[in-house]
């Protein structure tokens, strides 16, 4: 049955069993398989072998990193493809080529041709995840529409993600934390373990500074598979400031990396670890030959320029002043609180918090409680059906000694979040990405699936 409007192709694709809104879903071959993944390919035709790609891991920082590979290769003229997840506002955000998300007719024919391999595979009893459904698409997108280079960032771990049927240019694994324990494991050696399972044989590495028992863990696993490693703060160094002019839009560094030079950068993205996400990504495209052969200093200025990233430290004008941020784990939310001192000196925030429950809920909410950078905090729910209980939030808030408020809907919470902060405030979005999607759709008046 032909699936007519785009409408139709959504309603179909989301049929599909969505490990993405599942409450507790082990990580292991059973559910994550490579073997189902490469079967679906083939009948898509296999357009992962005829892609020439990046390939981003890690807990922080990898949608960012990818982002400026993207952003780079356009600069040198290439026309890439960028694959991130999760979406935003609108599930095209996850499928572009160069500037552009794919276009709802694009999608809907995709699925439509994909639509008789995916039944075929869940009457065999081996119903694909939504995620390796969508993956499929977008590297058949890619190969149809002859990208240069595929920019591609891991959904869920590494070693058993849709994406790791890649044979990449070049393998990135950027800040790596505690998240996802439940699906990866309880310690940075289980996680970077899982992270590091991208590493193809022979394949170069570039990996961001990590936490020494992470580090250990990289570097054995680049070894046994004779992958040549490159570390940011060791092989590849960055020096960073807040732009003075742009202080809340970004900040200005300068890159070293044993092939080359990169002097005054400007990223138009906030907050210092967004120089080590560069650092990583102009390493990255050195090793890339189709974007190696191209980048200059003048090229990577131009292309880290126009990064656009929106939900990661997104300020947004107005009364109050907003800043936006998809920060999910402690230590996401320690470097958001870091770098609004940096960027909004001696200005506390209105925090507007929602979380989903497998999250280290408990930790971010230690962060908040401790910092002098939070005036005051709202608790909401997102539409995640694992999001957190607001008033169960406040009450752990109020445990560790800060009185907090709950609000439901989300834009009940954020009128009461601005009126908190009053108009010459400052309101930060954080603790799920769900819950920065919905603030963006309320601010322009949109909705979308």
């Amino acid at each position: 049955m032909a699936l007519g409007t785009y409408q139709a192709a959504l309603d179909y694709l989301f049929a599909a069993t969505d490990y993405e809104k599942m409450q507790r879903v082990r990580y292991n071959a059973d559910t994550f398989s490579l073997d189902r993944m490469r079967r679906y390919l083939e009948m898509l035709g296999s357009p992962e072998r005829r892609l020439g790609s990046v390939h981003i891991a890690g807990t922080k920082g990898k949608g960012s990193t990818a982002a400026m590979v993207h952003a780079m290769a356009g600069a040198c003229g290439l026309v890439s493809g960028l694959y991130t997840s999760p979406h935003l506002v609108d599930l095209r955000e996850r499928i572009r080529v160069g500037p552009r998300e794919i276009a709802p007719g694009s999608l809907r024919r995709l699925i439509q041709a994909a639509r008789p391999h995916i039944d075929a595979l869940r009457a065999a009893g081996d119903p694909p995840t939504f995620f390796e459904i969508f993956t499929g698409l977008a590297f058949r997108h890619f190969a149809d529409a002859g990208v240069d280079l595929a920019v591609v960032e891991v959904g869920l771990g590494g070693r058993l993600d849709a994406t790791n049927v890649l044979v990449p240019h070049v393998s990135v694994i950027t800040a790596l934390s505690l998240d996802h324990t439940f699906q990866l494991g309880g310690t940075l050696e289980a996680i970077a373990a899982e992270k590091a399972g991208i590493i193809k044989p022979g394949v170069p590495v570039v990996t961001h500074p990590q936490p020494p028992e992470a580090m250990a863990v990289v570097e054995r696993m680049a070894r046994e598979a004779g992958s040549p490693l490159l570390a940011v703060g060791r092989e590849v160094l960055y020096a960073w400031q807040p732009a003075e002019r742009w202080g809340r839009r970004g900040g200005r560094l300068s890159v070293t990396t044993p092939r080359g030079t990169y002097p005054d950068l400007f990223l138009p993205l906030m907050g210092e670890h967004q120089a080590a996400n560069a650092a990583s990504a102009i390493a990255a495209a050195e090793l890339a030959p189709p974007l190696a052969v191209r980048l200059t200093a003048d090229r990577v200025r131009e292309g880290l320029a126009r990064v656009d990233w929106p939900g990661r430290m997104e300020h947004v004008a107005g009364a109050p002043e907003m800043v936006l941020d998809g920060a999910h784990n402690r230590e996401s939310v320690e470097r958001l609180l870091e770098a609004l001192g940096r960027h909004f000196p001696g200005r506390a925030a209105a925090v507007l918090f929602a979380a989903a429950a497998d999250k280290d809920v408990d930790g971010m909410l230690q962060v908040l409680a401790a910092s002098d950078r939070v005036a005051g905090t709202v608790f909401t729910r997102t539409e995640n059906p694992r999001a957190c209980d607001p008033a169960d939030l406040e009450a752990r808030l109020r445990r560790l000694g800060r009185d907090g408020r709950a609000a439901v809907p989300v834009a009940e919470a954020l009128r009461a979040a601005a009126d908190m902060a009053g108009a010459d405030g400052l309101v930060v979005v954080c603790g799920s990405l769900y819950l920065v999607g919905e603030v963006k759709r309320l601010l322009a008046g949109a909705s979308a699936r």
